[in-house]
């Protein structure tokens, strides 16, 4: 059975620019012949639309909608438009985290409530309305995807908060996998890539350091690329993978196997 994507329809939120892993994997399902619907994160003076919107415009997306998912109407927004265009959907990637420079620095135990909540809400808690949603509108055999990382389970310098979020993020997988799992076969899985500059990493100190020290530990002396973690999401997002669910899957040069 060859990877095949066509007649699949899977929205891919969380791409900011070509540097986004939520771009890599945009881009390969595209390649598998998924038709795709693009959500960006708008902002008063409407730049990230014109940048993902031009970016992205090479992909033919035939859904292109706002989606802050800090705002419930606009998550509801967003699966109404899924539903109206589509009627439903086979593939949800979820490509979202957000912590503000000062959460990723100094101790951990100095951080503040609203920090750690908006850390929480963006990066782990987001993952349950869109699946709810989703859920009615999910065809058999459909697919949930999110982003992780080895600081879920390991405490990474510079990581903090964003650590603590991966952890209930991954958690989240393995509940979400035993929801949606017995009626329609939906799976919900994570990608825990290694380390790649990205908007989002470059809030992280020392990431360059972060990337050079999986060059020289892990067992493929490298870290990997936007396109090996896009290839897994179609794999994932794909019949191939009909019996994987509640996993995290890593995709880092097999540094998670490694010392620090």
């Amino acid at each position: 059975m060859l990877l095949d994507l066509r007649g699949k329809k899977a929205l891919v939120t969380g791409i900011a620019n070509n540097k986004s892993i939520a771009w890599g994997i945009a881009q390969q399902l595209h390649a598998a012949g998924a038709e795709l619907g693009v959500t960006y994160l708008p902002d008063e003076k409407g730049r990230f639309e014109g940048k993902v919107r031009e970016l992205t415009a090479p992909l033919a997306p035939s859904l292109f909608e706002p989606l802050n998912v800090q705002d419930s109407a606009q998550i509801e927004a967003v699966f109404a438009r899924v539903k109206e265009q589509w009627s439903s959907i086979d593939v949800l990637v979820h490509c979202l985290a957000f912590a503000g420079k000062e959460e990723l620095i100094g101790d951990y135990s100095a951080i503040s409530p609203e920090g750690f909540a908006r850390a929480l809400e963006v990066s782990a808690y987001s993952l349950a309305p869109l699946c709810r949603w989703a859920k009615p509108l999910f065809n058999e055999g459909g697919s949930v995807i999110t982003l992780s990382y080895l600081g879920a389970e390991r405490a990474i310098p510079n990581y903090n908060v964003m650590g603590v979020a991966k952890a209930a993020l991954e958690a989240s997988v393995r509940y979400l996998a035993a929801e949606l799992g017995p009626e329609k076969q939906v799976r919900v899985n994570a990608i825990s890539a290694g380390p790649i500059r990205t908007l989002a990493s470059s809030a992280i100190g020392g990431i360059l350091d972060m990337i050079h020290n999986v060059e020289a530990k892990a067992p493929l002396q490298r870290t990997v690329t936007q396109e090996e973690v896009g290839s897994t999401a179609a794999f994932l997002a794909s019949p191939l993978a009909s019996g994987i669910t509640g996993q995290v899957i890593y995709v880092d040069a097999g540094y998670c196997i490694t010392g620090m």
